[in-house]
């Protein structure tokens, strides 16, 4: 198995049971927030998930950005 797969499967693991473990600590969550965009505003949303979510997808970008400081 390349590389490239072995990364990327153990990424989606990780970000998967990331995501597992916030749905669980969101549940008793009593402070919600609506999320300004750009155009509209999402529906009251547990700030925590809000917080957890970004988390993720940051995660999950930057688990596919290559830096390679060696190359000159």
């Amino acid at each position: 198995m390349s590389f490239f797969f072995k990364k990327f499967f153990f990424y989606a693991i990780f970000n998967s049971c990331l995501l597992v473990f916030l749905f669980i600590g969101i549940q008793n969550s009593s402070n919600k927030s609506k999320l300004n965009l750009l155009i509209n505003e999402t529906i009251e949303l547990p700030i925590s998930f809000i917080v957890g979510s970004s988390f993720i997808l940051g995660s999950i970008i930057g688990s596919f950005l290559v830096l390679d400081m060696n190359k000159e």
